[in-house]
């Protein structure tokens, strides 16, 4: 999917959380010739160290304009990601919704991600969600995202001015190992973005949550190498 023929400068923003998935789709609307604008939220998130992730990411891909938007959805709680109360699970990835889903946060970062898009003049967004090898969020599914393109079109006046946003999701329907093979042939290095939920005090990565179990299996199952720092001990895949 392209950008819309109207705008002379083929621009796009992308959602970077300053994980690998983001990181990843980041670079390939790069690769697309999308001239890039970046948002990432600060939500107060438990993995804080990602925010840190997702400048270098920009600073590395030469992005025109990075917005790191404050929100701190640790007044709202309800998972593990915002709230201290809940621990991060660490026994493997499971079938059922974890607690580390956050509510409603892809509804509420694309949201925003539109918003700056119409503001900035760019119709097209790039987000990294996957629905192939990940922990089962809801707001990561196909379903999801194509409904989110017809509320852009209806909610904007962009949209009812007959100029739709394009939502796209370039891993949609990648596995992990793919993802780690695309992060590799871009020219990315893995190391930069960070995928823990848990860091430890001493700044590894805990490699025992969902996201560095998914992250862990996808390089080793690629054959390639992630110089990300896990801490000693981190269970086997």
């Amino acid at each position: 999917m392209g950008a819309n023929s109207g705008n002379s400068d083929k621009s796009a923003v992308v959602l970077l959380s300053g994980g690998l998935d983001s990181m990843v789709s980041a670079a390939l609307a790069q690769e697309a010739g999308f001239t890039l604008y970046a948002l990432t939220i600060d939500y107060n998130q438990r993995h804080r160290r990602e925010i840190d992730a997702a400048r270098r990411i920009a600073s590395h891909l030469g992005v025109r304009r990075h917005v790191v938007l404050p929100l701190d959805l640790s007044r709202f709680g309800g998972s593990a990601l915002t709230s201290d109360a809940i621990d991060v699970p660490k026994d493997g990835v499971g079938e059922d919704i974890p607690v580390t889903y956050v509510p409603a946060r892809n509804l509420v970062f694309l949201s925003l991600t539109l918003a700056m898009a119409e503001a900035s003049g760019a119709r097209d967004i790039f987000i990294g969600v996957n629905a192939l090898d990940y922990s089962g969020y809801p707001d990561c599914r196909p379903e999801f995202i194509a409904s989110f393109a017809e509320t852009a079109r209806l909610g904007t006046k962009a949209g009812v001015e007959g100029e739709p946003f394009t939502i796209h999701a370039p891993l949609q329907f990648l596995g992990k190992a793919e993802i780690a093979q695309e992060c590799i042939r871009l020219g990315l290095d893995p190391a930069m973005s960070w995928s823990c939920y848990d860091p430890t005090p001493e700044g590894y990565a805990c490699g025992a949550c969902d996201s560095c179990r998914l992250r862990r299996k996808g390089f080793a199952d690629a054959g390639l190498t992630d110089d990300t720092q896990y801490a000693p001990g981190a269970p086997p895949l």
